[in-house]
């Protein structure tokens, strides 16, 4: 087990260099100026500019550089906000969108669970058509067009909850419901068909004839096996739901990294664009590290040559 930590970890420490690398060159490859303003007005403001930020000298300068940034993790002041560093927006803005994505998973694992298993356990009956009605109609409308929906219809119509911003418990059910919905649909229908054929194995028939009480067969014998599936998706879950947030974010006015991220797109703003992709990347290739591993503990089963040779 632990060459196969070994091996997984310098894995994740290759995927890192690799879209750290693809972010400085693709970004780069962009036409313009992040100082495109400056120019009209003033070219010698321009290259005091460049030079301050070193982005008058060769590319593979500034690569190294970069990579120097990455490795002492100080992304340098940002572009347009010189006064404030990418550290300090990183430590301002993460936090709130991570515990908005850690509330969605944890709102979307514990309500895609029980409605899966329930929906299997009541088969064909009203709560499985319910469940599974719930699961379509989750998967195919889009997390920026739910919010649009939930924004008009509880916080504008209904004066339920508070349409935007981010400074009570109440202003996170919204934008929690918008993303939660997705997820939680899609653990809902792997948990109920995992669960469906978890419920016909041979030892599941054993653990009835015993007189095992329902609960402790559902909870200790077809749960644990049914689950392995949701298992498997959460690393892309977890990428898709934290990466997600950006976009909710600017719908309900969350002062997240989404905010930080688009304004850095739109002002080109390189060291802020660089270090919260390189961020992002690391901990969500971190986070599928952390999965891949607890996968291999939850199955016994599984066969670590076997895992080495799917990579």
């Amino acid at each position: 087990m632990a060459i196969y930590i070994l091996k997984r970890f310098f894995m994740m420490i290759a995927t890192i260099l690799i879209i750290a690398t693809l972010t400085f060159f693709l970004m780069h490859a962009i036409p313009g100026s992040p100082f495109d303003e400056e120019r009209t007005s003033n070219p010698t403001i321009q290259a005091n500019l460049e030079k301050f930020y070193k982005l008058d000298e060769p590319m593979h300068i500034q690569y190294i550089h970069y990579l120097k940034s990455i490795v002492t993790f100080d992304f340098g002041p940002s572009i347009k906000k010189p006064n404030e560093s990418v550290n300090t927006l990183l430590a301002r803005g993460f936090p709130i969108s991570f515990e908005l994505g850690m509330v969605t998973i944890l709102v979307a694992v514990i309500s895609g669970i029980v409605l899966g298993t329930l929906a299997a356990l009541r088969h064909n009956g009203i709560l499985d058509y319910s469940a599974m009605a719930f699961a379509v109609v989750g998967i195919s409308i889009p997390n920026f067009v739910l919010a649009t929906l939930l924004i008009q219809q509880i916080a504008v119509n209904l004066k339920w909850l508070p349409p935007a911003t981010w400074s009570s418990p109440l202003h996170m059910i919204l934008p929690t419901l918008a993303l939660a919905t997705g997820p939680t649909a899609i653990i809902a229908r792997l948990t109920r068909s995992s669960m469906l054929e978890v419920l016909t194995q041979d030892y599941m028939k054993m653990a009835r004839a015993k007189g095992l009480s329902p609960f402790r067969i559902v909870v200790r014998h077809a749960l644990r096996n049914a689950l392995m599936p949701v298992v498997t998706i959460m690393g892309t879950m977890l990428a898709g739901i934290l990466t997600g947030t950006f976009v909710i974010e600017r719908i309900f006015a969350i002062p997240g990294m989404g905010k930080y991220f688009v304004e850095s797109i739109n002002n080109r703003d390189y060291p802020v664009i660089m270090g919260s992709t390189v961020f992002y990347s690391a901990f969500l290739v971190f986070m599928l590290f952390l999965v891949d591993i607890v996968y291999g503990f939850l199955d016994p089963r599984i066969k670590l040559h076997r895992k080495e040779g799917d990579a």
